[in-house]
């Protein structure tokens, strides 16, 4: 009889290991036990979260990001994840997740789903509109002016620096005012 097949109990008794601490302590089962990330492909990435830009290894099988998990080789977080991170899969594999546009039209009472092309063209003219029909030359006294303050901007955490720097530029060429960064983890 196999002796990984006897009781755990009986095997830590009769065999050479009384403390269970290597060959008592194994059985059939445990020996054919694979990782299920075994096979997997492993792609290097970036967390999402925030700007902090911690290194995520992501092991994909059959097309489907199946773990997530710290790169060990990260310089910034040496494999370690914040609760967010950890939580990068349910993130991405949720039934709750969002995955196309929604538009409420003015006075609307349902969303539609509307292509991305079409909500980046739509943002861009409101933009355009906004700011033909919002902006300031000079004050009443002739002073100049040059800005806009019928658009502001509020940033978020996940942007970096090089990120907010352009957006930055771009809020500053439109003559935009107020720009706000809430960046906090």
């Amino acid at each position: 009889m196999n002796d990984r097949a006897l009781w755990p109990v009986l095997r830590q008794a009769a065999g050479k290991d009384p403390l269970a601490l290597g060959s008592a302590a194994q059985s059939q089962a445990t020996a054919d036990w694979k990782a299920r990330t075994d096979g997997a492909q492993i792609i290097k990435s970036i967390c999402p979260y925030c700007a902090v830009g911690c290194g995520q290894n992501l092991y994909v099988k059959d097309g489907e990001i199946i773990q997530v998990e710290g790169d060990p080789d990260s310089p910034i977080s040496r494999g370690r994840l914040c609760p967010k991170g950890s939580a990068t899969l349910s993130l991405r594999n949720s039934p709750l997740r969002e995955r196309n546009v929604k538009y409420r039209r003015p006075f609307g009472t349902q969303w539609e789903e509307l292509p991305l092309e079409r909500a980046m063209e739509m943002i861009a003219d409101r933009v355009l509109k906004t700011r033909r029909e919002t902006w300031e030359s000079a004050d009443d006294e002739g002073k100049t002016l040059n800005r806009c303050y019928g658009i502001a901007h509020l940033g978020g955490a996940t942007l970096d620096n090089e990120e907010n720097y352009l957006m930055k530029k771009l809020y500053t060429a439109l003559g935009v005012v107020q720009v706000e960064n809430q960046a906090r983890l």
